[in-house]
């Protein structure tokens, strides 16, 4: 053969030879190898017989929660990217080919039934690649998950944390509360309970128990003790299971409670005074002198190696009157120390009973305010720490908060947000008696609630570590209505609306927060 007929024969303009297709007559290349045309190879091969045409989803009613085997359980809105790709995972055969599409064909929600229609390319013959298209129907089969399936049986949790605090209001457990969901550590709780001076929270694994004390040691001044208990023992493997018991306990004071230190205490703290109040209340207590503003922080630690209780809380604060108020020299922070002159509201119009005590509100009071404090001279405590005292050094009365005008307080332009808590059995029986000191439980715990928003008003310190929530009324115009509402007292307290959060940012602050977590 020639150089010239090499030259001709690879030629890209040389025609190539051609045959006709198998099936319809079509010419086709023939140097491919192939017998039949691309349109009658889309006819006659199938690269999807692998891929079945009905599969099955399962879905948990209660939860609302879809399964990613082989055991996972995942949230996902109908026609959703999380329950297609849910889908996809149920297709066998389909790693055989290549994916190129895949989308929703709309059903009826309640039918059970989700249909998704799947573009998909394969090779069919040797160098021919074709696309096809074809459609899925899937069956949801409602059933409980696994969670949801040992929370209705005994035995559902293998941890609990019972939260205690010896005081006869709930605020604390308020406070508690928010904390936990500003800081989100509630997510691994099955359940919460309450419980008499307490809540309990039950977890599926132990670490969970284990973080939320923790979280509890870090914020509250607590002491804690564990305790196990053998639920079963396989002699044959040697495995046990147990459940795991963490008994948590508060320090028994509480902000604005009115204590009685210890002298060997009193002394360890900067030798202050044995009769203070409690000012704050975090890791540690803090407590205040109001007739010389010293403070000392007392640990946990310290505290329960001899441990005391409050001598008064804030139930039993009396209202008095300012007559006068001579301001001193001394100031620490917001606080300034005063000389005030106070009557008993009671007795205005009875008799002239006037008390004259050193206070740390001087900067807030003024001649005609209200002012609630501990009335001790027309009180009887029964302890031996305030009976050890001498009477020259206690006080006829301390001044603890001031109290607004109620026409003062409008309507709350923010909210909080609760936990969902299952009650306990506390009253065993559901006669008259039981309703009657049911009624009255609800009425203390409306009461506690109220002093709690009333302390989250008038301590910006205290609002740092809770979430508060706009209303309705905080998307309004009600300047108009504030004027007129605080015109007899404009240092009123109130929460600024820039303190305030929508619910949709906490949606999304959750959402990242479960992200992180699961990274």
């Amino acid at each position: 053969m020639s150089t010239s007929q090499l030259t001709n024969h690879t030629d890209p303009k040389t025609p190539r030879a051609t045959m006709l297709c198998c099936e319809c007559g079509t010419p086709i290349d023939g140097s491919q190898g192939l017998v039949m045309c691309y349109d009658c190879i889309k006819l006659r091969a199938d690269i999807t017989k692998d891929i079945p045409r009905e599969a099955n989803v399962s879905f948990c009613r209660d939860c609302e929660r879809w399964l990613q085997p082989p055991g996972q359980w995942v949230r996902a809105n109908l026609e959703s990217r999380e329950l297609l790709a849910i889908c996809l995972r149920r297709l066998k055969g389909l790693n055989k080919v290549r994916l190129i599409d895949a989308s929703f064909i709309w059903t009826e929600p309640h039918s059970r039934r989700i249909k998704v229609k799947v573009t998909v390319q394969g090779e069919a013959m040797m160098n021919t690649i074709i696309q096809q298209t074809f459609e899925v129907e899937y069956v949801v089969v409602a059933m409980q998950c696994r969670d949801c399936a040992r929370s209705f049986t005994a035995n559902t949790w293998k941890a609990t944390v019972q939260i205690r605090q010896k005081v006869p209001h709930k605020r604390t457990f308020l406070y508690l509360e928010q904390l936990i969901l500003k800081n989100n550590a509630h997510v691994d709780t099955i359940s919460i309970k309450e419980a008499k001076d307490g809540l309990d929270f039950f977890y599926e694994q132990k670490n969970h128990a284990v973080k939320m004390v923790d979280f509890l040691n870090s914020n509250v001044p607590v002491k804690f003790k564990k305790s196990e208990e053998l639920v079963s023992q396989d002699s044959h493997t040697g495995t046990s299971s147990y459940k795991f018991s963490y008994s948590v306990e508060l320090v028994p004071i509480c902000k604005d409670d009115l204590v009685v230190l210890p002298k060997k205490i009193s002394k360890a703290l900067g030798n202050i005074s044995q009769f203070v109040l409690c000012s704050k209340v975090s890791t540690t207590v803090q407590f205040l002198d109001p007739t010389t503003l010293q403070t000392a922080d007392l640990s946990a630690q310290v505290y329960w190696r001899t441990p005391f209780s409050a001598l008064a809380d804030v139930s039993q604060l009396v209202e008095f009157i300012v007559l006068d108020v001579e301001l001193t020299n001394k100031s620490a922070g917001n606080r300034v120390l005063a000389d005030v002159t106070i009557a008993r509201a009671s007795d205005l119009g009875v008799n002239d009973q006037e008390y004259y005590v050193k206070t740390h509100l001087g900067g807030i009071l003024h001649a005609g305010d209200s002012v609630m404090g501990y009335f001790i001279a027309n009180s009887n405590y029964n302890s031996d720490l305030f009976d050890s005292l001498k009477y020259d050094y206690v006080p006829d009365v301390v001044l603890v908060k001031k109290l607004y005008p109620k026409k003062a307080k409008k309507s709350r332009n923010w909210k909080l947000k609760r936990m969902a808590k299952e009650h306990g059995d506390i009253v065993a029986s559901h006669d008259y008696t039981s309703s009657k000191v049911e009624k009255q439980e609800m009425e203390r715990a409306e009461k506690d609630y109220e002093l709690f928003l009333e302390q989250l008003e008038e301590d910006e310190d205290l609002r740092h570590n809770v979430n508060l929530y706009k209303t309705g009324m905080a998307n309004q115009d009600i300047e108009g209505e504030e004027e007129n509402e605080f015109s007899d007292d404009e240092e009123a307290p109130k929460v600024d609306v820039d303190e305030l959060l929508d619910e949709l940012d906490d949606l999304a602050l959750d959402e990242e927060a479960e992200i992180e977590e699961q990274d």
